[in-house]
């Protein structure tokens, strides 16, 4: 059978690229669908500022006239330059299971790439690391947080015939919170509060939150400026994620620690886990999809941990035990055991020892991949 590969051009490509993964996972258990509205404005020059500095192709895979497969390109400005490497970015594969499928998507972003001077490929990465990033190729039997990805098992065998190859992986892990934490945790809180004069900020209401969502960036910008595959978010980003991300916030879950200066040394953002109410919502909020995910924020059984961020001065000092410990007193009123990490680069030790304290499991790992062109 014919396959016809076809760039994105109209409503109708566009349309059945952002439908794929809604027909592709409709009866894999663990996949949560995200917002079709969100993905779609992911998408679109006139909604996502990153179009500004990233130049962007998509193309659909059709097969008897049914969409089988989707990939996309980015070709991002600041991340070349920080790399001082002109490395394009593949981003949201997907297809059925036939490696000509795959084979024709990804030979059609690698001729885009050659033709732009790209020389070498790397993916699944999205327009920034707060963007969708990595491919599943463990923990297919948990639920994603809804900061995550749930992949096809085998798309790995699909990057190893293609000649893919491993660049980084980020694994995922899940917490267990205790009943009560030993005296020493609290023993050196105190002690780091008052050497450091640090100050715990908890917050009630987004009005009280409200003048940190800047700061927070601001600091996001400085803690992540050496990780692997970020750069400095322009203004115009900040905004589109603050706008996307902190309207679902639940404020009691935002935890934030200033210096002795009153400036941010630390914050820790975690969410009430809404993956069971995604999928109940179906990647629509109507017309029962709002209901189901206020009644995950209001009544939350487990939590997803989204975001942390240290001084990067500061990031060996203790500060992120403080959010935690902050975390675990939230968590204990609420009822809350069990916490699902977004992705953490695997030679990130340092936000890696956050959980040493805890019982936890590593139980998901996503990977990059890269091919040199």
């Amino acid at each position: 059978m014919a396959i016809e590969i076809k760039e994105v051009i109209d409503n109708k490509t566009l349309n059945d690229f952002v439908n794929l993964p809604y027909i592709l996972y409709k009866n894999e258990a663990n996949w949560v669908p995200p917002m079709k509205k969100d993905e779609l404005h992911a998408l679109l020059p006139d909604k996502n500022p990153a179009f500004e500095f990233c130049k962007v192709k998509m193309w659909v895979a059709y097969q008897d006239g049914k969409c089988v497969g989707r990939i996309g390109g980015i070709i991002n400005s600041l991340w070349i330059e920080k790399k001082g490497q002109n490395i394009g970015r593949f981003t949201r594969p997907e297809f059925i299971n036939d490696k000509a499928v795959s084979q024709q998507l990804f030979e059609t972003v690698e001729q885009w790439f050659k033709a732009e001077g790209m020389v070498e490929m790397q993916g699944p990465l999205g327009f920034s690391n707060l963007d969708h990033q990595g491919c599943l190729i463990e923990g297919h039997d948990w639920l994603p947080s809804v900061a995550s990805d749930y992949h096809m098992a085998y798309y790995q065998q699909h990057f190893d015939a293609l000649g893919y190859e491993k660049e980084i992986d980020w694994v995922e892990f899940r917490i267990t919170f205790p009943d009560a934490l030993p005296e020493k945790a609290f023993k050196v809180a105190d002690m780091l509060t008052k050497r450091y004069g640090l100050q715990a900020l908890n917050f009630k209401s987004g009005k009280e939150l409200e003048p940190y969502k800047q700061k927070v960036f601001a600091l996001f910008n400085k803690a992540f400026a050496e990780l692997f595959g970020t750069f400095q978010l322009p203004d115009k980003l900040v905004q589109f994620y603050i706008n996307k991300y902190f309207p679902i916030l639940n404020p009691r879950y935002v935890k934030i620690i200033l210096d002795k200066e009153d400036e941010l040394a630390g914050f820790l953002i975690a969410l009430p886990s809404l993956s069971e109410a995604m999928q109940k919502a179906k990647g629509k909020l109507l017309p029962f999809g709002w209901w189901h995910i206020m009644k995950a924020l209001k009544k939350p059984k487990e939590m997803d941990l989204m975001l942390t961020g240290v001084k990067p001065e500061l990031q060996k000092m203790g500060v992120a035990a403080l959010l935690m410990n902050d975390l675990w007193k939230t968590a204990k009123e609420d009822g809350v055991k069990y916490v699902e990490t977004t992705g953490m680069l695997e030679n990130n030790h340092v936000a890696i020892q956050m959980w040493k304290s805890f019982e936890h499991i590593q139980h998901k790992r996503k990977r990059c991949y890269k091919k040199a062109l």
